[in-house]
Formats: C-alpha cells, structure tokens, sequence
C-alpha cells in the first residue's frame, strides 16, 4: 500500500522532526508540523507562542479527555475550555491541509484527526541510544548538557499529556502505531529510507 498521509509522533532528541522534513524535501511532498500552529494563529487571532503554552497547560486527565472529545464530537464548541478551543482549531486544520493532496504530519495528533481517512500510516520515532539523542540535543538544539536531560523529560512529557488528554490513548503506547522507528540505530537517513519506500 503506498501511503497517502504519514502522521509522525516522536520523542524529544529521536531526530523526528529533521526524518520529516527531510523526506518531505526528497519526495516533494510538504510536510506540515509548525505551519499547524501559524494556521490557527492566524485564523483564531492568538499567538503561536500563546497556542504552545495551552498545549503545556493541557491536562492528562482521562476523565478530562473524555469530556474534550465529548464536547468536540457533539459539536459543543461553546462549551470547550481555551485548551479545547485550540485543539478543535488545531484538527481542522489538520483536515484542511489533508484536503489538499498528500502530507505528511509531525506532532498535533494528526491520526486522531485523520482517523476516517484511508492511507494513513501512523509513526513513532525513539532513540534508543542515550548518548546519540544526547548529542542530538545539544549539537542540533542548542542545548546546554548540564540542561539536556530535563529538558527531554519536560518535552516528552508535554507531548504525552497533550496526546493523552485529546486521544484517551498513551502516547509511547506503540499499539497506536503502525511503525516504530529507532533513530538510534537506523539514524535519520536509514529512517528517510524507510519512510520514503512508503510514500
């Protein structure tokens, strides 16, 4: 099956967010990820920067999570908190840009979005190899060492409660994938490879 739309959730230091825009650079096909957040910026008259501290505030309740996606299913816009609000926006913009042709998806839970869609192969990219995804985050983001693991765990802990609080699924639970890629072993180019084959 060649896939029309790649959704990409990944740790914090794996390489995920340079494996999706690297492939998109080699298959022509536009990969969407920030660009997310500047649509809804523009649309719902809020700064990125504010869009990304609701995405930090969200919380990994259940019981939250069900009321969230409750709310959205029943088209209860009104009755949605600020966080629900952006993450609604965040979705159909998901859509939107679905609506265009194929893509490919980094973060903002696009497989909840694309879920009635056919074609979707849903990825998570790890690192596995500590000292790897270390040099990662010092070398690629500019962090400081004496930083770098706290810095992780705050990122990977944002986007697990974000992803749990608007699916009710955990994020590194890989049954929620169709493929795991380590970065750590096959490196960003072997996982272009991989997800290029795909596309």
């Amino acid at each position: 099956m060649k896939a029309r739309y790649i959704t990409v959730e990944r740790e914090y230091g794996s390489g995920g967010t340079k494996i999706a825009r690297r492939l998109a650079e080699e298959t022509g096909i536009p990969c969407y990820g920030h660009e997310i957040l500047e649509a809804v910026s523009e649309k719902q008259n809020i700064s990125v920067s504010e869009i990304e501290k609701y995405e930090e505030t969200v919380t990994n309740s259940f019981l939250y999570s069900i009321y969230i996606m409750g709310q959205a299913t029943m088209g209860k816009a009104d009755m949605l908190s600020r966080e629900g609000h952006i993450f609604v926006a965040e979705q159909a913009e998901i859509q939107r840009f679905a609506m265009k042709g194929r893509a490919i998806f980094l973060g903002h839970c696009a497989s909840e979005a694309l879920k009635k869609q056919e074609k979707v192969i849903r990825v998570f990219i790890r690192c596995g190899n500590d000292e790897e995804k270390n040099r990662r985050i010092t070398e690629d983001y500019g962090i400081q060492p004496a930083v770098a693991e706290s810095t992780k765990k705050y990122y990977d802990k944002k986007r697990s409660n974000y992803y749990a609080a608007n699916t009710g699924r955990k994020w590194q639970d890989f049954k929620n994938y169709d493929i795991i890629l380590d970065s750590g072993v096959l490196g960003v180019d072997g996982c272009v490879d991989v997800l290029k084959g795909l596309l």
